[in-house]
């Protein structure tokens, strides 16, 4: 499924202009920064598919990606950008929100969070709304890579932790890293699973 065509599909920068479901959609979001442009990058096997930046907040709008005939990649906006004035921030989680809660092709959310930082405000903030809206999401961490390997299963475990309780959470946390390819098999796996055959 990886290995084929993997094409931009529409950008949208409010709900009107997210175009109608059609194949299922696996969407990434996290805080801003996390590495959900550079991790559809590598899962697609391609340098610019999605933007990538160094400046936090990069990504304004929900950009569709399809895969092959099989799915749907999402990437949504960052949240938790300090930078930006409160009433864009609202706006963009506003955007967030009401995409997901509304989206009936939506498999998965895949909630991204930086290995070397752990959940944090803002994240906890964005599973509590998943509960709530009875989206089924996976925790994926980013960047293991810069983790010794002694961090690495704790940073896991301390997920695990949080994860308890979140009804909507997949009880498992993938550790990827866009650098060095690890973990993007599974997580491959788990996406395809969810694909139309």
């Amino acid at each position: 499924m990886f290995a084929g065509p993997c094409d931009f599909v529409a950008g949208a920068a409010n709900i009107d202009a997210i175009p109608s479901p059609s194949l299922p959609e696996m969407a990434f979001v996290g805080r801003s920064n996390v590495g959900k442009s550079s991790l559809i990058n590598a899962l697609t096997g391609r340098n610019s598919l999605a933007r990538t930046s160094n400046t936090p907040g990069a990504t304004k709008q929900i950009n569709f990606f399809r895969l092959g005939n099989a799915c749907l990649l999402v990437d949504l906006p960052g949240y938790g950008y300090a930078r930006i004035s409160k009433e864009a921030a609202e706006q963009w989680r506003g955007l967030i929100f009401d995409y997901i809660r509304g989206r009936p092709t939506l498999r998965r959310v895949l909630l991204l969070i930086d290995a070397r930082r752990g959940a944090m405000e803002a994240d906890h903030e964005a599973m509590k709304q998943l509960d709530q809206a009875a989206v089924s999401y996976v925790v994926v961490l980013t960047k293991i890579d810069t983790l010794p390997a002694s961090g690495r299963d704790a940073a896991v475990r301390r997920c695990l932790t949080e994860l308890r309780g979140h009804a909507a959470a997949y009880p498992d946390v993938l550790s990827t890293s866009s650098e060095t390819g690890q973990g993007l098999d599974i997580l491959k796996a788990h996406l395809a699973a969810l694909a139309r055959p």
